[in-house]
């Protein structure tokens, strides 16, 4: 457990131009008095280690100071080498070079990726959804704003054109989604890659923002709701509304902004009784209108046929 932690001290200096004896005892859950001493030993280990003091005091690494394949073990480097294969499939040739680079300094790595394997993680994709994760990628290493056609959830598939500015790619659950800043929400989005329809990195670039977590206020007119779901239907509801759920015991709560009344209506008469209607009031009006109008069409049908 120590050589993990001094390690991972080590790591952590590299990691920030300079800590604190405070936040290395906080991060590693020891005292302060011990991660001194972890310092003294990682300075005896050869890695150099400057100490300053004052109210900006800290602990940071020498200039010029990196880690070299010594410090690894073959197993350490064989988890980030199989994160990166299964990374391969989606990435394309991202990847490729860091690959090459981490077999050069242990050999053995690419030499047994087929044998006596532990844990075999696929984060491979279709072939579009394959080029689109490529595309973003380099639209997001490049700064560059994305035009795309979104497919909405509904049944009716409603196709919105957005403007975004791309922040990370995402794999959960076997499916990647784009975190973006939506220009025309004007907030932080995510969205699923396998529904962008048409996608083109143009030449404009962008500089970071800084991004509210808290829900924007959305600057189009619509319907602001909040539905209530059974957990029953979670796996959905979580894919429908990304960003926009909250667990309340054994209930789903969902705050969310429907453009048109049709799709509002759509959406949540597919749930069925597993979703409440918090407010507007008159969306829940609009609903069991909308259930009325089914029943008295079957109805109809029924007395013709």
């Amino acid at each position: 457990m120590r050589l993990d932690r001094l390690l991972g001290i080590t790591l952590e200096l590299m990691a920030k131009q300079r800590v604190t004896a405070a936040e290395l005892a906080a991060k590693f859950e020891v005292s302060v008095r011990t991660v001194y001493r972890d310092v003294e030993l990682i300075n005896q280990a050869g890695i150099p280690v400057a100490s300053f003091t004052g109210a900006d005091g800290g602990f940071e690494l020498m200039n010029g100071f990196f880690l070299t394949r010594q410090h690894f073990s073959v197993d350490d480097l064989s988890v980030i080498y199989t994160l990166l294969k299964a990374m391969q499939g989606a990435m394309g040739g991202a990847v490729a070079p860091a690959m090459r680079k981490l077999a050069s300094l242990h050999p053995a790595l690419a030499a047994n990726e087929e044998s006596g394997k532990a844990v075999i993680l696929n984060m491979s994709t279709q072939e579009h959804d394959r080029d689109i994760v490529h595309r973003l990628f380099q639209a997001i290493r490049q700064s560059r704003v994305v035009e795309l056609a979104y497919t909405g959830t509904s049944a009716s598939g409603i196709r919105s054109e957005r403007s975004v500015e791309p922040l990370n790619l995402l794999w959960e659950k076997g499916v990647w989604y784009l975190e973006a800043y939506c220009r025309l929400r004007q907030a932080r989005r995510y969205f699923r890659v396998s529904r962008i329809a048409r996608l083109d990195v143009t030449e404009t670039t962008f500089a970071p923002r800084r991004i509210s977590d808290e829900p924007a206020q959305e600057t189009e007119q619509g319907i602001q709701a909040h539905l209530r779901f059974d957990l029953s239907v979670c796996t959905r509801v979580l894919e429908q509304f990304p960003g926009e759920c909250t667990y309340q015991g054994d209930r789903i709560n969902v705050h969310t902004t429907f453009y048109t009344k049709e799709y509002a209506l759509s959406v949540i008469a597919s749930y069925g009784t597993k979703v409440d209607i918090v407010s507007p009031d008159e969306l829940r009006d609009d609903v069991i209108a909308h259930i009325e109008a089914i029943r008295h069409h079957y109805r109809k049908n029924k007395e013709e046929i």
